[in-house]
């Protein structure tokens, strides 16, 4: 038995053509753009590459992209103003600050500055809570594109037992409150739980989300499970030369393929996945911010 492969990419591109469709219909019906603003202090490499990204992925699907690129020495009240602006303009309906900021902006500060609103990769502490009680509104990108993976996958979830390895506010935590709303039986494990490999082999779906390179063995999935491995890790690779890196999961592929139904690559599976989201989550929050229902195809 082989795994089917979940292409991600294959898959966040048919969600950008959708999302593109939504904002063509926002522009003719409604007369309104979506506009995503992207805030990044400093010059972290990695970081660069993403926000780059992200800003040209805005601009292919017909959406206004307003980057803000500051220096590392920007201060924390100047960044907070700019956020403020941000907040106040008719024109912006997602606010997004990459992470990580310079050691002297308070992150947490800034992140429960950005309007609930426009607060498009559902970091703020109302957005949290609406995600909680099942209210309309953004949901974590992450979570969401690894939720539109599984449903495209296994249709519907009712009754499955999911394993989520991980309990971030990133994704363990909003991962099982969407798979809660879908009427699966979730449960939650991290580095502390007894016999995880035994939990594991346990579930019908497995979420790996611990950051720990292929933790999850071959031997801990259930025949047939759907696994989506959420963990992105750079590590040695000496069979492609001195200094040579590549990436894997948090699940150890190449065994683990052989055991379930269907999992997702590193690179290409839940990554790609990501962006289109936030792209997603920008059509809701322009949606409910002009009292109109956000397509259902985009949303949890």
């Amino acid at each position: 038995m082989t795994a089917q492969i979940i292409d991600g990419k294959a898959f966040a591109q048919q969600l950008r053509h959708r999302i593109a469709d939504h904002v063509e219909r926002l522009k003719t019906e409604h007369g309104l753009t979506p506009g995503l603003a992207v805030v990044i202090v400093g010059e972290d490499p990695a970081s660069q590459v993403y926000v780059n990204s992200k800003s040209k992925q805005t601009k292919e699907v017909g959406m206004n992209s307003f980057k803000y690129e500051l220096p590392k020495d920007t201060g924390e009240a100047e960044l907070l103003n700019l956020i403020d602006e941000l907040n106040e303009r008719d024109d912006v309906n997602g606010i997004l600050v990459q992470l990580p900021v310079p050691d002297h902006i308070d992150a947490d500060k800034i992140i429960k500055r950005i309007s609930p609103a426009k607060d498009v990769d559902c970091f703020t502490p109302e957005n949290v809570g609406r995600l909680a009680i099942g209210l309309p509104g953004p949901v974590s990108c992450t979570p969401l594109g690894s939720l539109m993976l599984l449903r495209d996958q296994l249709g519907k979830l009712e009754g499955m037992n999911a394993v989520i390895i991980g309990r971030s506010n990133l994704v363990g935590k909003p991962m099982s409150q969407l798979l809660l709303r879908d009427n699966c039986t979730v449960t939650v494990a991290h580095s502390r739980t007894k016999d995880l490999p035994g939990l594991c082999r346990t579930a019908d779906i497995i979420v790996a989300a611990v950051g720990r390179p292929e933790m999850i063995k071959g031997d801990w999935i259930k025949p047939g499970a759907t696994v989506i491995d959420v963990g992105i890790n750079r590590v040695d690779a000496p069979e492609k030369g001195e200094g040579k890196t590549k990436l894997v999961g948090d699940v150890e592929y190449a065994e683990a393929a052989k055991v379930a139904g269907a999992i997702t690559p590193v690179p290409g599976g839940v990554g790609p996945m990501t962006i289109a989201c936030l792209l997603a989550n920008t059509i809701t929050t322009t949606c409910l911010a002009n009292d109109l229902t956000p397509p259902s195809d985009l949303t949890a």
